[in-house]
């Protein structure tokens, strides 16, 4: 077998490198130049003749790479393919289909099935193993991104972070710390992989200014004294991981609040908690309508509450009672509280 005895030193393993093929043909013979040629290049290879038993050694092994027979009795290629792509362990070992069908729907259900590659019988060892060279390089980078990607996110969860990813297409919530998840519940009554929908609708609406590398505002929900600030911090994972092209997106979540404050107005005009939080509202600029939504009571409360923070402050309206109260309480003239 000329192809066997002259391979040369480019195809073969670089010391210390082991990888492991799986071939997957119901003829044995077919193959054969092809297990000799990849055993003399130092790979570890083993064979299933089924469709089954394929599925099997692949998940007990977990090879570095499978060339499966497109058409074999009982399960085909293709279910094999579609089966190991299902499978979280196995989802993400290249498989390059090895066919003697070259018309165009066969070609398009390997890919559809999940292959990379495909090569036409009768089996040219050079070329399959040029193929497979591509394709393990490629699958080695995805897993070294993907390892980075943890460490990061161990790394984010570890010093206390709250951090989200939001895949923009679908609104999935792909990812999350533990610090992110409480708030979420807190604030918003929502789990992964839901995002919560103003998160979601904001994100959509930015995705031209941070495609464009450029940080758009950022998202601030009111709870009560409480307040949660998201920011869009970048794009991460692979590109063609979302065939919309939207992209994952990193957002950092901080929580602050405004009970210090609230403390502050209510020991500087002898408030009850209930009045100061209406008069850092009103100092907000916030109407009586608008105070009774985020504090959760009516209109008529709020304008009651209002009344009495006149009287102990000793003025008659919203706006000297604004200015008043910014001129004694130094928390309230500071960007961001």
């Amino acid at each position: 077998m000329p192809e066997v005895d002259n391979l040369g030193e480019s195809a073969r393993l670089p010391r210390g490198e082991h990888r492991v093929v799986l071939i997957v043909d119901d003829v044995p013979d077919n193959v054969a130049p092809l297990h000799d040629a990849l055993d003399d290049a130092g790979y570890t290879v083993l064979v299933a003749l089924d469709g089954e038993s394929a599925i099997r050694r692949a998940r007990q092994a977990l090879p570095d790479m499978v060339l499966l027979d497109a058409v074999m009795p009982g399960i085909d290629g293709f279910e094999v393919a579609r089966r190991l792509k299902a499978d979280a362990a196995t989802a993400g070992i290249p498989v390059i289909f090895m066919t003697g069908l070259t018309d165009t729907e066969h070609l398009e259900a390997a890919f559809a099935a999940g292959g990379v590659d495909y090569v036409t019988k009768p089996i040219k060892p050079r070329e399959v193993m040029a193929r497979m060279g591509l394709h393990l390089r490629q699958a080695r980078e995805r897993r070294e991104g993907a390892i980075e990607r943890s460490q990061a996110r161990h790394a984010l969860d570890a010093f206390g972070y709250a951090t989200i990813t939001v895949r923009a297409s679908d609104g999935r919530l792909l990812w999350q710390t533990a610090l992110a998840r409480d708030l979420l519940r807190q604030h918003c009554g929502t789990e992964a992989p839901t995002t919560p929908p103003a998160v979601l609708h904001w994100l959509r609406r930015h995705l031209g200014e941070a495609q464009a590398q450029r940080e758009p505002p950022r998202l601030t929900l009111e709870n009560g004294p409480r307040r949660l600030t998201f920011r869009l911090h970048q794009r991460v994972g692979d590109e063609d991981s979302d065939p919309r092209g939207q992209g994952d997106w990193l957002i950092v979540m901080q929580e602050t609040s405004n009970e210090s404050v609230y403390a502050a107005l209510a020991a500087a005009f002898g408030l009850t908690a209930r009045e100061a939080e209406v008069l850092y509202w009103v100092v907000k600029g916030k109407i009586n309508r608008d105070i009774a939504d985020i504090l959760g009571a009516s209109p008529a409360t709020v304008k009651k509450h209002l009344e009495r923070v006149h009287m102990k402050m000793g003025v008659e309206t919203r706006t000297a009672a604004a200015a008043m109260a910014i001129g004694r309480v130094r928390q309230l003239d500071t960007p961001g509280a």
